[in-house]
């Protein structure tokens, strides 16, 4: 691990605050640029999260040897193929890929090859690994973070927030040239490049079935009528935000959802005594929620929704020791062999072994238990081959050793 050094601010850019580029004539010039430059290629994207709807780019960063620092609007540019064509074959460094992946291969940057300096530093044992600390604790310079939660779709962008995106990518090379000779010192190399990879080609999430079980604080909802007001009301705010492009949140926050479930208004009045539906952009759709309302008011009980719906895996862990008593054993045992290796190999459980694949191994495991059945399951729910390697002979050990137990 990096000894402790003395920690210098990093203040200005080295070349100082490009221009943001914003036509087609400025992305030409990034795009040859960047195909001359040498060596990885530092990326970063800004979005407008809890601003606007959806989680699209509204500032892409990138950083080079031989090619400098681009900022570059994706609104005005909303294609980047050219730019990821010029960088083709060349290792895309990121933090924290998973957040910024769809973003940008939503303009058409589709990294092939990708270093990730977040989760070297899981891998590594690195405590904190947000990119601030990492930058400090790694390189002895600190990083102004006061503008990661802005809403990156104003326009103009304020000179303040330029100077923190150009910093941002300013020494994201340099910080994954050390991980990655750290990673190779402590044998983790291979480890990390399939950890990469496996980043770069996870599909998208399927879209949920029912997104507005997400809903904060449904668990208050006790009535199927008073769950359908939430479904109505929740799929009301959802087509307002997207004709509006703002978060949900802004056009009607979860509290005021809930609380109409639960108190089921039937006039504009009734509503205006929520107190969660006095603000301006919830007070201009008041008919629209009395609209949600009646309607779900109105639906014969065979449409009404069910108290809750199954899921494709197994249920909560603090429900195991009432529906399977011998489950909640083996999960405890599984558990325990990762929590050993998470500490002999300096870095959490969770990148050690997915936690998802501990919990459905051992609710549902192989009719017999070998190292070559779980090493099987384990490879079936995802685990990589150097998670496998680490954990599939001691927790088939261990829970053959609780089968023996048993009988």
């Amino acid at each position: 691990m990096t000894e402790e050094r003395t920690v210098e601010p990093l203040l200005e850019p080295r070349e100082g605050i490009p221009p943001v580029v914003a036509d087609e004539a400025g992305l030409a010039e990034v795009v040859e640029r960047f195909g001359a430059g040498s060596g990885p290629v530092a990326v970063d994207a800004e979005r407008a999260s809890g601003y606007r709807y959806g989680n699209r780019a509204y500032l892409v960063q990138l950083r080079r040897a031989g090619s400098g620092t681009a900022l570059i609007d994706p609104v005005g540019c909303p294609d980047l193929s050219a730019l990821d064509a010029a960088v083709s074959g060349t290792e895309i460094v990121l933090h924290a890929a998973s957040q910024d992946l769809p973003c940008l291969m939503e303009v058409g940057f589709r990294p092939r090859e990708m270093f990730d300096t977040e989760l070297a530093g899981r891998l590594l044992g690195y405590e904190r690994v947000g990119l601030g600390t990492m930058v400090e604790t790694v390189l002895g310079l600190r990083l102004e973070k006061g503008h990661s939660a802005a809403d990156w779709s104003t326009r103009p962008l304020p000179e303040d927030w330029l100077r923190y995106a150009a910093l941002d990518v300013e020494v994201l090379v340099e910080l994954r040239d050390v991980l990655h000779q750290e990673l190779t010192d402590s044998g983790k190399l291979e480890w990390a490049r399939e950890e990469f990879a496996a980043v770069l080609h996870t599909p998208p999430p399927a879209p949920r079935s029912d997104p507005w079980r997400r809903t904060s604080g449904i668990h208050k909802v006790r009535s199927v009528r008073a769950l359908a007001i939430v479904r109505e009301l929740w799929t009301m705010r959802d087509r307002i935000a997207r004709e509006s492009d703002l978060a949900p949140g802004r056009v009607l926050p979860d509290a005021a959802i809930v609380t109409a479930a639960l108190e089921g208004p039937r006039t504009k009045k009734a509503l205006t005594e929520i107190s969660a539906f006095t603000g301006r952009s919830a007070r201009r759709h008041m008919s629209d929620w009395l609209d949600a309302v009646g309607k779900a008011r109105g639906l014969p009980d065979s449409q009404l929704p069910q108290p809750s719906t199954p899921g494709d895996g197994p249920p909560p862990p603090n429900r195991w020791a009432d529906r399977d008593p011998a489950a909640a054993k083996r999960l405890a045992a599984a558990r325990a062999v990762v929590a050993a290796l998470s500490e002999e190999h300096h870095m959490p459980t969770e990148n050690l072994l997915q936690p998802d694949a501990v919990r459905r191994l051992t609710w549902e495991p192989p009719a017999e238990i070998t190292d070559e059945s779980v090493t099987d399951r384990l490879g079936e729910l995802g685990a990589r081959h150097w998670q496998i390697a680490l954990a599939a002979h001691p927790i088939a050990k261990a829970l053959a050793r609780l089968e023996t137990r048993e009988v």
